[in-house]
C-alpha cells in the first residue's frame, strides 16, 4: 500500500469528509536535500472537506491531520502541506 492510500484512509475513517485530494508533491522538491530525488512520497498536500472542522480554528484542524498523521511523519514524510475546510467555506481549490 502506497503512502497516499494510507494518508487517504485514515482521512476518510477520521473526517469522512465531502471532498479529499491527497496529492504527491515530491518531485517538485529534488534537490531539496542530497538524498530528495522527488522519486519518493516525501512530500504530501491534502485538500479537504469535512463537516468535523465546523467550529474549529485553522490551527486546530492542522494539528488534528498532523496527530493522525504522525506515524507517516515519523516514518520519513518529510513535509505535509494541509488545507482543510468545512463545508460551505471557501477554499482555493
Amino acid at each position: 500500500m502506497t503512502l497516499r492510500t494510507r494518508i487517504e484512509e485514515k482521512l476518510v475513517e477520521a473526517f469522512a469528509p465531502e471532498r479529499l485530494s491527497v496529492i504527491d508533491e515530491s518531485h517538485l522538491h529534488a534537490g531539496h536535500q542530497p538524498d530528495m530525488t522527488g522519486s519518493g512520497e516525501t512530500h504530501m498536500r491534502v485538500r479537504i472537506v469535512s463537516a468535523k472542522f465546523a467550529g474549529m480554528s485553522r490551527l486546530a484542524r492542522h494539528r488534528a491531520i498532523t496527530d493522525l498523521l504522525k506515524p507517516e511523519l515519523d516514518a520519513g514524510l518529510h513535509a505535509l502541506a494541509v488545507e482543510p475546510a468545512a463545508p460551505d467555506e471557501p477554499t482555493r481549490w
